[in-house]
């Protein structure tokens, strides 16, 4: 069945002749309910791979009007597909609910699942008139696990002409940049022993993650702009008189792109191995989840998206800014790699918080969060209309689309 009208007074002539309006009275109507999926999102944060109540409620709405839901795509459980319509420029929306440890929806994807629904909603309103195929996206993991790199490599969005996503911080970012990402277990293997009787007899584990960390504390002096390294001791042995036999480092290596990754990459693998050479240990490297590709946004998107955004009384930080503010890490970059995409960030009054703490946490279910859920919603679908309104960039997509078709066949 086709979504329910708004409520305005609008004949089809006027969808064919104001989409735009079409579409924002479809997401205000629903407004409640997106704001209402946003705070029962963020009220029951779920870890990656586990979003099964979040996916849940993400997909109700979009069922209810009309959506063919299709539920763990790519193998993984908590991935969906949403499609309504049938027009050759298939636009994807890419909703996110996974949470942190510990402090929940720090990085509000609750607002980027509720945004994303409501931006479908909205472009199902005149998804005919528009010619445009509809997809939101449920794309899980992207905190850590990689949730949307495994369903791009495992053919997901094949068809998808173009794809887009809002992300909430403490301003708006319409160029908004990432870092290329490297996710690592250093796992050091030594013998223990009896750390006062028989010390003689034990390679210390712990002592080869002190020796690396030591390394990799000198090597930042040294590394490139843009470059990063941070990480936390994840076992560090059982007991004050047994010589650690196995001590594990988790790192995170970031880098402005994939060759400086790479770069960095040889050079943190030169002070993994001095620990384990230093200490007598052995020691092996395991990526816990897929490399993150840095942000590549389509510029003819995001042309698009700041006049909407700045239509809606938004100031976004000046394009010559942008670069100075990355946002840490995004599977999404790994999509915008491949497809025309673009990952925006919209501002909300966090108090002076930044994601990733308790305090932007609160703040994802205040009033300035549930607007950012609207605007957000709104400045998407408006962005879609207006690509697909325009013949060149239509065009253009559709043959990026086209080509890509051809490379993977």
């Amino acid at each position: 069945m086709p979504p329910p009208r708004s409520g305005h007074p609008e004949s089809r002539t006027d969808h064919h002749a104001h989409p735009g309006a079409a579409a924002d009275a479809a997401i205000l109507a629903a407004a409640p309910e997106l704001i209402a999926l946003s705070h029962s999102i963020h009220a029951e944060p779920e870890l990656a791979f586990e979003e099964t109540r979040s996916v849940a409620k993400t997909i109700a709405p979009l069922a209810e009007r009309g959506f063919a839901i299709e539920t763990g795509i790519a193998d993984l459980p908590t991935a969906f597909r949403a499609t309504y319509g049938s027009g050759e420029l298939t636009v994807g929306i890419c909703a996110e609910y996974d949470a942190l440890p510990e402090i929940g929806h720090a990085c509000g994807h609750n607002i980027i699942a509720a945004s994303a629904v409501g931006a479908g909603l909205g472009l199902a309103e005149v998804a005919d008139v528009l010619g445009i195929t509809v997809v939101v996206f449920g794309t899980p993991a992207e905190e850590s696990g990689g949730g949307k790199v495994l369903m791009l490599e495992r053919g997901v969005f094949d068809d998808v002409a173009m794809a887009m996503m809002v992300h909430p911080g403490p301003i708006d970012i319409v160029d908004a940049r990432s870092l290329a990402l490297a996710d690592l277990s250093v796992v050091f293997h030594g013998h223990e022993a009896h750390a006062s009787a028989a010390p003689e007899l034990g390679r210390n584990a712990g002592d080869a993650v002190t020796v690396t960390q030591v390394a990799l504390g000198l090597l930042r002096q040294h590394l490139r702009p843009g470059q990063q390294l941070h990480g936390i001791v994840s076992d560090g042995g059982v007991a004050p008189n047994i010589v650690p036999g196995r001590a594990e480092l988790l790192y995170y290596l970031r880098a402005v792109d994939s060759a400086s990754l790479d770069d960095l990459m040889r050079r943190a693998s030169a002070c993994f191995e001095a620990g384990a050479l230093a200490t007598g240990c052995t020691h092996e490297i395991r990526t816990v989840a897929p490399t993150y590709t840095e942000l590549t946004p389509d510029s003819g998107l995001l042309f698009a998206y700041r006049e909407q955004i700045v239509d809606l009384g938004r100031v976004p930080i000046a394009p010559e800014l942008e670069a100075q503010r990355p946002l840490g890490s995004t599977d999404m970059g790994n999509v915008t790699n491949v497809i025309p995409g673009i990952h925006p960030v919209i501002g909300i009054d966090a108090g002076g918080a930044v994601t990733h703490q308790p305090g932007f946490a609160a703040a994802s279910v205040n009033a300035s969060a549930d607007r950012a859920v609207t605007d957000g919603a709104i400045a998407l679908a408006r962005t879609a209309i207006a690509v697909a309104r325009d013949q060149v960039h239509r065009d253009r997509l559709l043959q990026r689309l086209v080509q890509r078709q051809e490379d993977i066949r």
